[in-house]
């Protein structure tokens, strides 16, 4: 495994505090050209409302409550994705009864069935949930029904001829071969469930990220939109790296690529062949290898 150099680390850092201290500069020295940066709160605010916010419980219970939504309502959307998924890709008879439904009700925000989620369930918790896992449920399903149809028959075939019934085929073949695709629509999946998670309290909820950040903009706390904000990116961020790195854990059978971003793709060095005394290489490279036996096989068919 290759590690990242540390000047990368040292220029990802640069790079958040140059767009810090620019923001810094913009709000304080109320800059309006275009923009009206005299309208944002400097980076010192923003600064002091979150170290507010992180000595109150209300910030803590927030955050249990939006992390409790999203994992529930994600965790219901990757069983049901995955499942509906493979049932689609692999049955012709599933594919026409569940397919136009799917592909109807698809188009459709997540968060426009806010109304749907207060008229059928007794609850806004439930409804929140239920929203979230709305939104990550049919990445998931798109890119799990995908994945499934992409794999090569012969895998298939081979384990038939070798005995195994379909939960053989299902867990041998399917599955683990339909892997990498399954974790690219949970990774965007887990994006858009913040995304409508967040909108979702924000209308209907009580407590929560969404909820404190809504409520901070109409009594014009703008420092507090904006550790709100700052907070829903962070939880995203985290979350969405957890899901990358459990797919890297789950796919290690995987080859993975040698090319290091931002750096020389790597020569492959040819093999030193041995030298002898009298100082000249016992082996030859490949190319010359071949070229001397072309020279040679011409040489032979002349002579005939």
């Amino acid at each position: 495994m290759t590690r990242r150099p540390l000047a990368r680390y040292v220029l990802r850092a640069a790079s958040l505090a140059t767009a810090l201290g620019l923001w810094q500069v913009l709000t304080s020295l109320d800059i309006d050209l275009w923009l009206r940066f005299s309208q944002f709160p400097t980076v010192t605010d923003v600064a002091h409302a979150l170290a507010g916010r992180l000595s109150g419980a209300d910030y803590w219970t927030d955050l249990t409550d939006s992390l409790t939504r999203i994992l529930t309502g994600f965790a219901l959307a990757a069983v049901l994705g995955v499942a509906t998924g493979v049932l689609v890709a692999r049955s012709p008879l599933a594919e026409d009864l569940l397919g136009p439904v799917l592909e109807v009700v698809r188009p459709i925000p997540a968060i426009a069935l806010v109304p749907v989620a207060i008229l059928l369930f007794p609850s806004n918790e439930q409804g929140i949930v239920f929203i979230t896992c709305t939104a990550a449920f049919f990445p998931v399903l798109v890119s799990t029904r995908h994945a499934v149809r992409a794999l090569t028959p012969v895998w298939e075939e081979a384990v038939r001829t070798m005995g195994g019934g379909r939960l053989r085929i299902l867990g041998s073949v399917v599955l683990p071969g339909a892997l990498p695709g399954i974790f690219g629509g949970l990774s965007v999946g887990i994006g858009v469930s913040w995304i409508c998670v967040i909108s979702a309290e924000m209308i209907s909820g009580q407590y929560g990220v969404g909820y404190r950040t809504w409520q901070d903009y109409t009594v014009v706390n703008y420092p507090g939109v904006f550790v709100g904000m700052i907070t829903i990116g962070v939880l995203g961020w985290v979350t969405s790296t957890a899901v990358e790195l459990l797919g890297r854990r789950l796919t290690h059978w995987l080859p993975r690529s040698s090319y290091v971003p931002g750096g020389r793709p790597r020569a492959s060095r040819p093999l030193a062949a041995p030298v002898r005394a009298d100082g000249d290489s016992e082996r030859k490279t490949q190319p010359e290898q071949q070229g001397e036996n072309h020279t040679e096989e011409a040489r032979d068919e002349h002579l005939v």
